[in-house]
Order: structure tokens, then C-alpha cells, then sequence
């Protein structure tokens, strides 16, 4: 890792370094760190160990046994009692990991996309890294490590042979994102949308907005911002430290666009995607047929942000058009799976209105594919929806639920499931549609609905399981798979 001797990260996370117990195979002024991490069953040869208090685990209690892995040093709250190895004392270790990310990001030659938004950032970042790995050495978040702790372990991963890093950058409060965006220094920054996520905290979208656009505040110089053209939001941004936004959607301000949107059911979709002059390279193909390869049309969206910054890195449409074709789902949002007994669609990672009602109209217009993966529809096959509460919605939390339930009722879904506390507000707006034809229940947790699931849920139906991550619906999907 460039420039990460025990030295240098000291003094870029301001501790105080110890080394009577250091190896003699290691200079403190010279031998760079192998890798730095926080959970010591991922140490190996010269990595730093960052010791951090968890709510259920001490990391410095796992001291000894990181340098036993061949640890060259440990940064820590409180000194080792007997030190094996040398050790670097600071005030608080989480600060730390942010202090050393951002030193050794300042390092780095790496081009970074940051990306974030109310809905859909983690498929967003799927798309753009598919996009551009047909061009460049991408290394991408992984998982759900997008917050003050996922973030900065990301950049701690980036290598010498890393050209773009497309960094997910997520958020519950005001100065988060300026924390996020001063470790990522960001040289595109792409926005998806601004919704109603974290209500709670930030009270209206205007205030989403604000905590959202806070990437722009270490934004590199030169850098480009890449903005939904059909936010209303988002289209109020002009322009951010002399860069003009470019626009991606269905607008005619937007740079690009797609046309001719054809749903193919749970197999994806095809939609016709152009670039305007303003944004194509001179001899660029300026339009192409993207095959969408998941399901529902707001990955048309993902799609479009992925065409964007794959042209601003001068990529061409044969690239951008495979990178789409070939980017794969990742669980829990959006994944289709196929038992004997049913087609699952796990969406469960985490949820807000807008991306219920996406889900939802996912639900409503799709066909079943065949085993063939041919879409088409197949007579008899029920549609049911298990839902479960939205957390962070602030003080319209009970109206909002209603306001879902109204909307999965309304649609041509056959049984609707609403799960957890919240969720009874979900139920009442569902009930409270005349003439609708679904068949709804109602549970309090999930125990109490797998008591019934094998007389709810059928052989042969298509299930959207989607709520919270804090529902842990990932244990419904368990169980029908």
C-alpha cells in the first residue's frame, strides 16, 4: 500500500507509535502495510489491525493473536500489556480507520465514482462497474459497506492496479456525506434520485437533497457530476464548482435518454439508449439497444447512469452495451430465484415508498418465464407480496405505510402479506380499496406469519419479499427457498 509505513499512518490518524515490540523484518519508516482491516480473521503478512470496541466484541482482545497472523502493527484505544509487535495508541479507533482511509486515498492515482441517492444506489453501482470493467480495472463496494465504517474499509482495498473505484455512498443525517465525500474525493459524482428515505433525520426532501449533495464538497477539481433528469430535485442543480451536471432519463433535458422500453417480465428488459452531441465523442455511435438483464423498469434508470459515466470515461457504446448485457443481480434486491416450489423475487435488503411501489409494479407487470427463461404468461399463477415496515420515515410513517398498502392493493396482485407493527397501517390502507380482489393478512412478526405461510403461499407462486433490513426478511426468503 503506497506510503503506508507505520510512520506515516501515525501521523495521519494521530496517534502515538510504540515500537519496542516491533519485528526486525519491519522499518517503521519504510516497510509499507499489506492491508489494513478490522476483523482479525482477515489479517495476514505486514497488515495493520485496527482494534476497534464493538457492541457484542473487543477487537483488542484479538491483539496476540494478529500478530501470531503476521501482523506488522495495531492501532488501538489502550496499549497491549505485553506488546508483540508495534502499536499505534489513538482516542478513537473508528476515526482512525476514516483518518488512514483518507491519507492513503491522497495516495492514489485511482479515478473514483461516488454514488448515492435515496433508491437504488447498490444496483446503480452494480450497472457502472459492469459498465466500466469492460474498459478499466474496477474494484466496487462490496456488500452493504457504504456508510462511515464500509467506506473507508473500501478504500483501504484499492491496489496499485486499480484505474476506477465506484465507491457506494450512503447516509442517515446531515454531515455524513461530507465525511463520506472527504475520504472518497470523488472525480464523478452520480446522484439517482432523492426520495423519502431517513425522513426521520433530515424532515422533507429538501433536506434529503442538501444531505445528499454534500458529496459535491471534495469533489475533485475537474471533476463531473452525473444527475436523474427526472428528479425534481435534482434538476434544480445547476452547476457545482464550475462543472454543469449532465442529465440522464427520460427528459428532453437529459444528455441521455432512452426510448422504445419493451418489459420482458422477470427476464429483464430491452430499451433503445441515446446520446446527445452535447455528450458523445466525435465518431461515437450515438444510440444502441441495451438488453437489461433484471427485472423492473426502474433498472432502465441504472442502465441510463451506467451509459453516462461510462461515456464520460470515453467508452464506447459496444463496451457500455455489453457491461449492461452482462451486470448480475446481487441478493436481496431485485433477485429472482427459482425453487421447485415457487419464483421468488428477494428484495428484502431494505425498503422506503418509492422503492416499494417500484417493487410492487414490478409484481403487477410481470409474466412468469418459462424454464427456458422465455417470458410469457402462464394461466393460474397468483401473484402475492410479503411486506414488511419502512423504518426511517419521521413523524408520516403511519401514513405512508397506508399509502402503500392502498397502492399493492390496487394493483393485480392476488395476495398481499403485511408483516410487523408498522405494517398494520399497511393492511388498513390496503383494506380500505373498494372492489379489490387480493386476498390480505395481516401479522404482527414474522413467527406468527410462518405459522400460516404453507396455506398462504402456494405451489406455484410468484413472491415479492420486500421490507426494511432491520425486518431481516431474508429469513422469509430462507424459508420458501
Amino acid at each position: 500500500m503506497r506510503n503506508m509505513t507505520l510512520k506515516k499512518i501515525a501521523e495521519a490518524v494521530h496517534g502515538v507509535l510504540y515500537t519496542e515490540g516491533m519485528s526486525s523484518a519491519v522499518n517503521a519508516d519504510t516497510t509499507e502495510a499489506a492491508g489494513v482491516v478490522l476483523d482479525s480473521r482477515k489479517v495476514g503478512k505486514d497488515y495493520i489491525f485496527i482494534a476497534t470496541r464493538g457492541e457484542h466484541v473487543d477487537g483488542h482482545s484479538f491483539i496476540d493473536q494478529v500478530f501470531d497472523a503476521g501482523a506488522m502493527g495495531v492501532i488501538c484505544e489502550k496499549a497491549p500489556v505485553n506488546p508483540r509487535g508495534a502499536y499505534i495508541v489513538v482516542e478513537n479507533s473508528f476515526q482512525a480507520l476514516k483518518d488512514a482511509a483518507e491519507y492513503y486515498r491522497a495516495q492514489l492515482a485511482v479515478k473514483v465514482v461516488g454514488i448515492t441517492g435515496s433508491v437504488g444506489k447498490t444496483s446503480t453501482k452494480e450497472f457502472v462497474a459492469s459498465v466500466l470493467s469492460k474498459g478499466f480495472r474496477v474494484l466496487k463496494t462490496e456488500g452493504n459497506f457504504n456508510n462511515e465504517v464500509g467506506l473507508p474499509l473500501t478504500v483501504l482495498q484499492i491496489r496499485g492496479d486499480c484505474e476506477i473505484a465506484v465507491l457506494e455512498m450512503g447516509i442517515s443525517d446531515f454531515g455524513e456525506m461530507h465525511r463520506l465525500s472527504r475520504i472518497a474525493r470523488p472525480d464523478v459524482c452520480l446522484i439517482t434520485n432523492i426520495g423519502q428515505c431517513h425522513l426521520e433525520n433530515l424532515g422533507t426532501r429538501d433536506g434529503i437533497l442538501r444531505a445528499k449533495t454534500e458529496i459535491f464538497d471534495f469533489m475533485q477539481e475537474g471533476g463531473r457530476i452525473c444527475l436523474n433528469g427526472d428528479d425534481d430535485k435534482l434538476v434544480t442543480i445547476r452547476e457545482v464548482k464550475g462543472s454543469v451536471p449532465v442529465f440522464f432519463g427520460s427528459g428532453s433535458n437529459s444528455a441521455v435518454y432512452a426510448d422504445n422500453y419493451e418489459n420482458k417480465g422477470l427476464i429483464g428488459s430491452r430499451a433503445q439508449i441515446h446520446i446527445r452531441e452535447m455528450l458523445a465523442e466525435p465518431g461515437m455511435e450515438s444510440d444502441f439497444t441495451a438488453e437489461i438483464p433484471l427485472p423492473g423498469e426502474h433498472m432502465m434508470y441504472n442502465a441510463l447512469a451506467a451509459t453516462t459515466v461510462g461515456v464520460l470515461f470515453g467508452m464506447s457504446t459496444q463496451q457500455i452495451q455489453a457491461g449492461i448485457r452482462d451486470v448480475e443481480a446481487v441478493g436481496g434486491r431485485s433477485h429472482v430465484i427459482r425453487t421447485d416450489r415457487f419464483t421468488l423475487i428477494d428484495d428484502c435488503y431494505n425498503a422506503n415508498p418509492v422503492s416499494m411501489k417500484a417493487a410492487l409494479d414490478l409484481l403487477h407487470m410481470t409474466d412468469v418465464p418459462d424454464r427456458a427463461g422465455q417470458s410469457g404468461r402462464i394461466p393460474n399463477i397468483r401473484k402475492a407480496a410479503i411486506l414488511g415496515d419502512m423504518f426511517e420515515l419521521g413523524t408520516d410513517e403511519a401514513a405512508l405505510h397506508r399509502e402503500v398498502g392502498a397502492c399493492a392493493a390496487k394493483k393485480n396482485i392476488d395476495v398481499i402479506v403485511c408483516v410487523g407493527k408498522l405494517c398494520k397501517n399497511m393492511y388498513d390502507g390496503a383494506v380500505s380499496v373498494d372492489n379489490t380482489s387480493a386476498k390480505i393478512y395481516y401479522y404482527e412478526n414474522k413467527e406468527a406469519l410462518f405459522e400460516d405461510i404453507e396455506e398462504i403461499i402456494c405451489d406455484g407462486d410468484i413472491v415479492l419479499v420486500k421490507a426494511s433490513h432491520g425486518m431481516h426478511f431474508e429469513e422469509i426468503i430462507e424459508k420458501l427457498s
